[in-house]
């Protein structure tokens, strides 16, 4: 059975295949870096990071920090939910004039 969050995950695959995004889900299970977005990958030459929750869960501080530091360097760093998982390619079409 699918979780709320894999759910989640389908939805914002789906967008990045229908941009032509290259993306991948790292593995951070003891050798990654912890605090990672749940996906990585890159879109007209930004880079982005989309950390994905399922319902109102919020981001842990170093998620947080993570999705900081990915905006402070240059690239797109969204968190999407049930509520906003429609709302990737907005995200990305607006950041594209910027």
């Amino acid at each position: 059975m699918a979780t709320p969050e894999s759910k989640v995950k389908r939805g914002v695959t789906r967008q990045l295949k229908e941009l032509g995004a290259y993306y991948f889900f790292p593995a951070t299970g003891g050798y990654g870096r912890s605090g990672v977005p749940d996906i990585v990958g890159c879109y007209k030459g930004r880079f982005f990071g989309i950390e994905c929750k399922a319902g109102t869960n919020k981001l842990t501080a170093l998620q947080e920090k993570n999705l900081n530091d990915i905006r402070a360097a240059g690239g797109v760093a969204i968190m999407v939910n049930e509520f906003n998982v429609g709302d990737v390619l907005a995200q990305f079409s607006l950041r594209e004039t910027e």
